[in-house]
């Protein structure tokens, strides 16, 4: 009996390295919709805070998006990826097979999603068996943007950059003083740096004055004085085009940390203009990187126009 029982645990893996293999062509134009998310790159992104342990729970199956360090073995539906995981995804199923209890799974839950730290062939086994949840000891990790079960990391970094723009917005009412909603970023925690240039520029505003401005003040000056001379020389010097995929305020932040390690270098009067072209010719892409990128950026927007028609067909 038990012989017949790893014959089906040899075919069940067989049959989920095949869904595995057909996921993987029918992925082909679009292969970050296909990976299962990384726990360190979502961490990276969403920066958690304090870390909760919550003990033991029935997790549903399909809210785990994630592993610690295995994200690279399996896809995003759990299904293996590679032959070497055949022994121990065999073992984990036979001992259903056999009515074998087995330990729970060790996860971590961040924004209400799961990621595995220990158990992921027993996800797997889980997953292609259609049982819909696993017993887990979970600990939870504070995050303040809720995610959703198939986001892609750079879906994740979008629905951050939003959420951070947001709250930047109405914490400090940039755009309400300045009338600026131009403020974006690439790359998230990028808010909370220009908030330090706000404070640091306030601080050396308020040493040539008998009295303290505020923050508001501050933030409008600022804007002025240092933000927008940057974001001048940046169009001035056609910078942007030496950078795809940025935004301005991106090279705004990029080009203040170089103007000052070139004025630490070469002293204070250094010019705002070199320090934009300076960085441009060091760190920018050439004519050739940029039509590659061009060509790039051209088909994934082709690839899209295709998902988009064949979701349209009936």
């Amino acid at each position: 009996m038990s012989g017949w029982y790893e014959s089906l645990a040899e075919e069940d893996f067989s049959r989920a390295r095949t869904r595995e293999l057909l996921s993987r062509v029918a992925g082909l134009l679009d292969p970050g919709r296909e990976r299962l998310l990384s726990f360190e790159d979502v961490v990276a992104v969403l920066k958690p805070g304090s870390e909760t342990y919550v003990g033991m729970k029935a997790v549903p199956v399909e809210l785990i998006v994630g592993s610690e360090g295995r994200y690279r073995d399996f896809n995003r539906h759990f299904l293996p990826r590679r032959e070497f995981l055949r022994s121990r995804w065999v073992s984990v199923d036979l001992a259903h097979y056999q009515d074998v209890p087995l330990p729970a799974v060790r996860l971590y839950e961040i924004g209400g999603l799961y990621f595995v730290r220990d158990g992921n062939h027993r996800v797997s086994v889980a997953r292609m068996r259609g049982q819909g949840a696993i017993d887990a000891e979970v600990t939870s990790l504070d995050a303040e943007v809720s995610l959703r079960p198939g986001m892609t990391l750079d879906e994740l970094k979008s629905e951050v950059l939003s959420y951070e723009k947001r709250r930047f917005y109405e914490h400090t009412r940039f755009g309400a003083l300045t009338g600026d909603q131009s403020l974006d970023f690439t790359s998230p925690g990028r808010y909370d740096v220009i908030v330090e240039h706000i404070l640091v520029h306030k601080y050396y505003v308020n040493q040539s004055m008998t009295g303290e401005i505020g923050f508001d003040q501050a933030l409008f000056s600022w804007h002025e004085n240092v933000y927008r001379p940057i974001i001048l020389a940046i169009e001035e010097e056609g910078l942007l085009s030496r950078f795809p995929g940025r935004k301005p305020s991106d090279l705004y932040v990029f080009i203040v940390q170089h103007w000052d390690e070139l004025k630490h270098k070469y002293g204070l009067e250094f010019p705002l203009s070199e320090a934009a072209r300076d960085y441009g010719q060091r760190f920018g892409k050439g004519f050739g990187a940029r039509l590659r990128d061009r060509i790039a950026r051209l088909w994934r927007r082709f690839v899209g126009l295709l998902k988009e028609e064949a979701k349209r067909r009936p």
